[in-house]
């Protein structure tokens, strides 16, 4: 054993790999003076120490790697014969020794003998309780027999099924065991120094049984619940029914007395107040929000654990409580959940700081202060809208279009008197936002009397603008001098794109605004050309909408497959080729040629686009083509003309027409009939001709953040090439300031840097929960759906965002990279970005667990005329691939058959 296999708790520098989680923590609060029952810890070399010693290293890597997770019977087996080998097991002598005289300087009393694991919690598992503990231990050889139990319940079947199932490395583990004082407490429990519930870090929650706490962990006693807030006042309190009471019992062991009530509260009053106090002080020395095993014996409180609370989503870290904040989820607008690369985190903050320039706000990447980042994600702090008169209004009415779940979990801070707004459009707000809005409001005419003209107009800025990065980008070689020009493209993006863009599309949806309100006036009982006595939908006229970049692409993918069908040969190598194979295939330029070169073309203009695109540190197709290959594969089964994407999207486009008639001739039998019918025809026009434009602003961005991307790859290969990077995308680890250290030869562990965030994004890409909504007190709204209930049990609810009715086979697909879509299935996902889209011409239906009605997915899928629901709370947990489902997204409800 190169380290000392026993150490007193109060030693300095036990570290998780030495003392475990449980010993490392103790030992920290009690070099701090925190009241922790004395004792001492039997490190990790004492565990490798043994398993050597007995030679169980041989019978643990066979054993654990042998039974699949999902078979009990199988774990069971596997746990009852590493343990039973644990236990016939001698320990070493001098062991042995070091443990009884550990014992004997604590003065020999009974204590109690705790597991102290070495795996980490992660932001999606907990490891907590997997291994076991034993109480009120008296006799030295009780003492060593309980930390050989205690080494063994490492391989309980709970634990090794679940390390399993969740891809945790077997081989390396160890577990330390610490050895304390027993408090015979005459109560006992936990404390969170923050709500577990909601989040909020300023509430302490305190669970509180009588005797001791094991009852409480098992789950076998209802507790009384208290909950403190920052002053220290006690609010809710809830008694439980406190049935079971566990105590010591003479000689060694617990005894167990159940089935009397008790009524009265397990803590005084006092006492709540003391240990909450108590907690905060440890959460404040531990440096996080803390989830504290406590216990109260003659008149004083004790530590027994501290660890930190995991389910907590973190804040971020320039963010306080108070003045309170509101925070939306970025990536929940934009159909992302996914973490993003610092990188990707970097440029959008560098892009909202271009933005606020247009306003007179003078500020960097690092110093704006709309995006705060949290867990790896980026989240927009809407505080100061909200407290406007002014802009809460417009944000009411963005939020329910935007993003309903975000919408739903808004409704109760309009109210909240934190939020109160405290200013309306003042003269100094008039100032900041003139200068931006006259040279607007030109282009806002000239749109309305000329959409075609304008549009077009439009997209050449947008092709002019790309072709001068893409010359510039071209002409330079050097890191810094593309680091220049990455930052200029970033702070001159939104001022460029803003006031071209918004007088642009804003036409279109003024005349869709226009449309949805004729449409809303017409009465039932005088509609034209409608069988089921409907109003004409303005929704339904979105359909086939031309001049979508998005669109486009995806016609344009299915050209590609139609060249492929025409080709037997190379339809044949399509059919029975793995996606994975193809795209190597076609890096390698072997493709058959009819494939070879229409997949080219297509990825000339379309190949910078990728999932999660917005991420500037995340893949692009041109880099790697498998998910393009899997689209293909699915497009080219399609045998039937009917089903053919482009004849599809046409349909789309002559429904689109027959709405339109239909509501013109419906209004021509209102009163002023006919002047509607001409606003109907003119309001039209517009929308056909402008709300196309939605996704080219965003396409013309990633088509330049493609280029930035490629260049800053070409100076990462360089950057191996000399030995001060690992990998070539290892620069999208680092932010713009930091790539600039970089190039001017700053002296850094790079490569050391660029692994601990790889990890980190790894880590975190695991965290299934992301909250919509985020408040600075903590306060994590997780709920994706739009209401809170549901009609009944077959039936899940979102909101309704393409009309329609489909019945189908469910395919859920959390990646498009890795699971394939095969035609006529409903495609659920937690979101969409145009990555996804091609996988819309082949699919039955849409269900995500965010969105809202001028999402991507929303738009296309309209476009499209595939039925679509979005904002269904759980969608990708609560359905399963292969169920029957009906989808109506007309209504917003998803019918389980």
């Amino acid at each position: 054993m190169a380290d000392p296999p026993v150490l007193p708790l109060t030693t300095g520098g036990l570290t998780l790999e030495t003392a475990g989680g449980k010993g490392m923590n103790l030992s920290l609060l009690a070099q701090h003076g925190f009241p922790v029952p004395p004792g001492f810890v039997i490190t990790t070399s004492a565990y490798h120490a043994y398993v050597a010693t007995n030679a169980l290293g041989p019978v643990i890597a066979e054993l654990v790697e042998a039974p699949p997770s999902s078979e009990p019977a199988a774990l069971e087996g596997a746990s009852s014969a590493i343990r039973s080998r644990f236990a016939d097991g001698k320990l070493m002598p001098d062991l042995t020794d070091s443990v009884l005289d550990m014992y004997t300087a604590l003065g020999r009393p009974p204590v109690a003998v705790r597991s102290s694991a070495t795996v980490e919690d992660l932001p999606d598992l907990s490891f907590a309780g997997q291994q076991e503990t034993y109480l009120n231990i008296v006799e030295d050889q009780a003492l060593l027999e309980a930390i050989v139990c205690c080494w063994s319940s490492l391989w309980t079947p709970r634990a090794i099924g679940y390390r399993l199932r969740h891809s945790v490395a077997q081989h390396h583990l160890a577990l330390a065991v610490v050895v304390q004082t027993m408090v015979d407490s005459e109560a006992s429990g936990v404390l969170f120094t923050a709500n577990p519930l909601t989040g909020k870090r300023d509430e302490v929650v305190i669970e509180a049984v009588l005797g001791l706490g094991e009852g409480l962990v098992s789950g076998e006693v209802e507790p009384d619940r208290y909950v403190v807030d920052s002053q220290g006042t006690l609010g809710e309190r809830s008694l439980g029914r406190k049935e079971l009471v566990v105590r010591s019992q003479e000689g060694g062991g617990t005894t167990r007395h159940t089935g009397q009530t008790v009524t009265h509260q397990a803590l005084p009053d006092d006492v709540i107040g003391k240990l909450a106090h108590l907690g905060r002080q440890v959460a404040e020395s531990m440096g996080s929000p803390q989830d504290v095993e406590w216990a109260w014996a003659d008149g004083s409180l004790y530590v027994l654990q501290s660890r930190p609370i995991t389910s907590l989503f973190p804040l971020p870290v320039d963010v306080s409580p108070e003045p309170l904040k509101v925070m939306f989820s970025f990536g929940a607008v934009q159909g992302i959940l996914e973490p993003m690369t610092p990188m990707g985190q970097h440029a959008i903050q560098a892009l909202f700081a271009g933005a606020g320039k247009l306003f007179g706000l003078h500020r960097s990447a690092q110093s704006q202060e709309a995006i705060k980042v949290a867990a790896e994600r980026l989240f927009v702090d809407i505080t100061g809208l909200v407290r406007h008169r002014v802009w809460r209004r417009i944000l009411h009415r963005f939020l329910g279009i935007a993003e309903p779940g975000i919408w739903q979990a808004m409704r109760p801070l309009w109210a909240d008197p934190r939020l109160a707004p405290v200013e309306g459009l003042g003269p100094h707000t008039v100032i900041q936002i003139g200068p931006v809005l006259v040279p607007m409001l030109g282009r806002l005419i000239l749109t309305l009397l000329r959409p075609d003209a304008q549009r077009r107009r439009f997209l050449h800025e947008l092709a002019d603008l790309e072709a001068a990065y893409a010359a510039r980008f071209s002409a330079v070689s050097r890191l810094d001098e593309r680091l220049d020009l990455i930052q200029e493209m970033l702070d001159g993006a939104f001022q460029f794109l803003l006031p071209r863009f918004v007088p642009r599309f804003g036409v279109g949806m003024a005349g869709l605004t226009v449309l949805s309100r004729l449409a809303g006036d017409i009465p039932h009982d005088t509609q034209e050309g409608d069988q089921e006595g409907k109003r004409p939908d303005a929704w339904a006229m979105m359909r086939g909408m031309p001049h979508n970049v998005t669109t486009e692409m995806d016609l344009a993918l299915w050209e590609t497959a139609q060249t492929i069908q025409t080709d037997p040969t190379t339809m044949a190598k399509f059919l029975r080729t793995g996606a994975r194979d193809l795209a190597g295939q076609y890096q390698a330029g072997v493709l058959p040629e009819p494939a070879q070169g229409a997949i080219a073309s297509f990825l000339a203009r379309y190949g910078m686009r990728g999932l999660a695109e917005i991420d500037l540190g995340r893949p692009r197709w041109r880099e790697d083509p498998t998910p393009i290959m899997q689209t293909l594969i699915g497009y080219v089964k399609l045998d039937s003309r009917d089903y053919a994407p482009d004849a599809v999207f046409d349909r789309g486009a002559d429904l689109a027409a027959a709405a339109i008639d239909d509501l013109i001739r419906a209004l021509r039998t209102e009163s002023g009939g006919r002047v509607k019918a001409r606003l109907a025809s003119w309001a039209a026009r517009r929308m056909r001709s402008l709300a196309g434009l939605r996704e080219s602003p965003k396409f013309a961005a990633v088509r330049m953040m493609g280029l930035a991307r490629q260049a800053l790859i070409d100076s990462g290969k360089e950057l191996v090439a000399a030995g001060r990077l690992e990998q070539a995308d290892d620069l999208f680890y680092f932010s713009l300031d930091e790539m600039r250290t970089l190039a001017e030869g700053g002296v850094r562990s790079w490569q050391c840097l660029a692994y601990q965030r790889r990890r980190t994004f790894e880590l975190e890409n695991r965290r299934k929960q992301i909250p919509r909504l985020l408040l600075s007190d903590g306060t994590a709204y997780y709920e994706g759906g739009v209401t809170s209930t549901e009609p009944d049990e077959t039936t899940l609810t979102g909101s309704p965002v393409s009309p329609g009715v489909v019945e189908g086979r469910v395919r859920v697909i959390l990646d498009p990279h890795t699971t394939p879509l095969q035609p006529g299935e409903i495609l659920v996902c937690p979101g969409t970005d145009p990555a996804w889209t091609p996988l819309f011409l082949i699919a039955g239906g849409l269900i995500t667990e965010v969105g809202g009605l001028m999402t991507h997915g929303s738009v296309v899928a309209r476009e499209y005329g595939i039925p679509a629901v979005v904002g269904v709370d759980r969608a990708t947990t609560r359905l399963e691939t292969g169920q029957l489902v009906r989808v109506d997204g007309t209504t917003g409800h998803v019918v389980l058959l």
